[in-house]
């Protein structure tokens, strides 16, 4: 997570987002080895991506990357996480089996959501938010014990 105004860090070519701060990001092929995130990056990572899948799956379908604000304090980043799980969760509650079944229910054009059907998406989702989440833990640990 940056300023904008000091550029992205090394190996990032772009920074994700809009507004006064973003996210490190670069085109594909992507640095390798990766280098290692922060909990802000992850937390950002997330929160834009269950935006941005909640809105093209039962809002607006036109939310892209450029569209989601970085925050660049914790407690907004935070709220604004909850805020981007909630839309995710209500999305879930309101689909049916057929739903689930739906090859197109999401719109999200960076990944495979128009070719899926939408309980693959939801399972990607998931996963992102599980494996994202422990390792926002696991740093968040490991900063505490330094």
């Amino acid at each position: 997570m940056r300023r904008r105004a000091d550029g992205p860090g090394p190996r990032a070519t772009a920074l994700a987002g809009r507004g006064d701060w973003g996210r490190d990001a670069a085109s594909y092929p992507h640095p390798w080895p990766p280098p290692v995130t922060t909990i802000a990056w992850r937390l950002s990572h997330l929160s834009e991506m269950l935006a941005l899948r909640a809105d093209h799956t039962a809002g607006s379908h036109t939310l892209t990357r450029d569209d989601y604000v970085v925050l660049g304090d914790a407690a907004s980043a935070i709220t604004d996480f909850e805020s981007n799980a909630a839309a995710w969760r209500k999305v879930l509650v309101t689909v049916d089996d057929a739903a689930l079944d739906t090859i197109g229910l999401c719109t999200y054009p960076h990944g495979s959501d128009p070719e899926e059907p939408f309980l693959e998406i939801v399972w990607w989702v998931n996963q992102e938010v599980l494996h994202h989440g422990a390792e926002i833990a696991v740093l968040r640990d490991l900063y505490r014990a330094r």
